[in-house]
């Protein structure tokens, strides 16, 4: 077996790492943020020791990283930055709360870490922060809407749903497997570890990606170290010889094989543009331009997020595919103040996978604790319409829960607030939060057009947390451009409060009421939570 790195928790439980994920972390650091001044003070990395984890605890790495797998998600004119080399305490914290909130909100599975592991140094959760980041970077492109030639991946009697139901590792199989068809192949593979360790696939597979320059000599070797050595010769021919060492190949590591795979999709996709046949085809199946467009795909997103910052499993790719069998729905209901009985109530898989009839049944128990149990308005919306992936329906639902989540938060810190609190509630505390603090803006509501400007939600995180907002870096939002950087800065200055927030700059510019209220909501609980006396 390949070497591990043997650490203890506080907890006393024992968690190995694996010496070769180090090595493939600390590779992609150097390679992808050398020559960055803000890292400047922390390259290279060394994978020996406690040196990656070590470099991650000021915040600045991960946060290099976060924008690495999605651009512009964290707006770095709120990071803290190194002087002389050295960040202090309040300001770690502060960085590693904007990591954490930002990881989440682009959509990092099982983030559970605190700022203070990230600090630390807690080997096992750096690098499961870490690996998600990575991944998120690498499979943050692998779908239809950055390539619709996978189109042509659909399996017999599939439609555009089925495909835009696959997470980004069922697309690489599928791309591996057809570049494999059409090399002529009889090879396949179904997983990034069994199926490649002999490097036949990945030979094949490299020689039809670009027949110019790669062949399949290394099918010629009989040892299979030695053919997974010359195989990654043949990778380098495409600069993609990352992630993985031959080992690794002969180990079958999961996460590197995939990360390895992924980056030569990336780089070398080698699909060829649909024919003006096949965009009419595939335009008649569903796929064009407003498949992803539009304020309900924002939503969607924003809601899926939501779901999986509840800790709930399975994760949730696509909201309207994931929530079919009721499980995911009942477990946030429950996670938000629902009660519900398990036992009687919800079929839960044993040995096989549910059918529709028992899904459906889950789907109706869900309907109806949402309305009798949280006084949800739900008419005319039944399980059927879950189960059938309708999308006004999923969002009205799923919105629903969400909204109750923000308002129970704050209900749970007023404490007297059985009523729970209204829209108006949380307007009226913003108003006066920002008056107090001697500003002249306001809202009248969370459609108010003037809350595009972006000056409203700074001038309410400057009123309760004085020094956060820098003046000189806030615009007077009238243009689309200074709007869009006065939202960017706002939710960036949120997370790194430590506020969950999962609106992009767009749906403030874009005054999208619902977006724009749990925002106002997230920031009210941080302050309400800042203001209680400690215990």
């Amino acid at each position: 077996p390949p070497p591990t790195m043997a650490h203890s928790s506080k907890s006393g439980a024992s968690h190995s790492i694996p010496d070769e994920e180090k090595r493939s972390f600390a590779d992609y650091v150097n390679q992808m943020l050398t020559g960055d001044d803000h890292v400047a003070h922390l390259l290279p990395v060394s994978a020996e020791g406690d040196d990656l984890f070590e470099k991650c605890s000021d915040g600045i790495l991960l946060c290099k990283l976060i924008n690495l797998a999605v651009a512009d998600t964290i707006d770095l004119r709120v990071m803290n930055k190194a002087k002389k080399g050295q960040v202090g305490v309040f300001q770690k914290v502060e960085n590693n709360n904007l990591v954490i909130s930002s990881a989440k909100a682009i959509g990092c599975r099982g983030v559970y870490t605190g700022a203070q592991d990230i600090i630390e140094g807690v080997p096992h959760l750096v690098m499961g922060l870490l690996w998600q980041i990575i991944r998120l970077g690498l499979v943050s492109k692998i779908d239809l809407k950055h390539h619709p030639e996978l189109w042509r991946l659909q399996n017999e009697g599939e439609d555009i749903g089925d495909l835009l139901k696959l997470a980004p590792e069922e697309i690489l199989l599928r791309w591996v497997n057809f570049h494999l068809k059409n090399a002529g192949w009889d090879g396949r593979v179904s997983n990034f570890s069994g199926d490649i360790k002999d490097s036949r696939n990945y030979t094949v597979l490299l020689s039809q990606l670009d027949q110019r320059q790669c062949t399949r000599a290394p099918l010629e070797e009989a040892d299979d170290a030695a053919r997974a050595e010359r195989m990654l010769e043949e990778a380098a021919k495409l600069e993609c010889r990352k992630f993985v060492t031959a080992q690794d190949v002969l180990a079958g590591s999961p996460k590197l094989n995939l990360a390895f795979v992924a980056n030569l999709f990336n780089t070398h996709p080698s699909l060829e543009q649909l024919t003006e046949e096949e965009v009419q085809e595939a335009a008649a199946a569903g796929l064009d331009d407003d498949l992803f467009s539009g304020e309900g795909s924002r939503e969607a997103r924003a809601f899926a997020l939501w779901l999986n910052s509840l800790g709930i499993e399975p994760f949730v790719e696509n909201l309207f595919a994931d929530l079919k069998d009721g499980l995911v729905l009942l477990r946030a209901l429950e996670k938000i103040g629902a009660e519900v009985d398990w036992k009687e109530e919800v079929n839960v898989p044993k040995r096989r996978p549910l059918n529709k009839f028992k899904m459906c049944e889950n789907l109706v128990y869900a309907v109806k604790i949402a309305k009798e149990q949280l006084n949800f308005s739900l008419v005319s919306i039944a399980g059927d319409d879950i189960y059938e992936g309708k999308q006004k329906e999923i969002l009205a639902l799923v919105w629903q829960m969400m909204r109750h989540h923000v308002v129970s938060v704050l209900s749970g810190i007023n404490k007297g607030g059985k009523k729970g609190v209204k829209d108006a509630d949380i307007v009226k505390w913003a108003n006066e939060v920002v008056a107090a603090s001697g500003k002249r803006t306001s809202m009248k509501d969370f459609k108010d057009p003037s809350l595009r400007s972006g000056v409203f939600v700074l001038d309410l995180l400057a009123a309760i947390k004085p020094d956060v907002v820098d003046a000189e870096l806030v615009t007077d939002g009238v243009s689309d451009e200074n709007a869009l950087l006065n939202a960017k800065y706002a939710i960036s200055i949120a997370r790194k409060l430590g506020c969950t927030i999962f609106c992009l700059p767009e749906d403030i510019v874009g005054v999208k009421h619902k977006m724009i209220l749990t925002f106002v909501g997230s920031v009210m609980a941080y302050h309400q939570n800042e203001a209680k006396p400690s215990a």
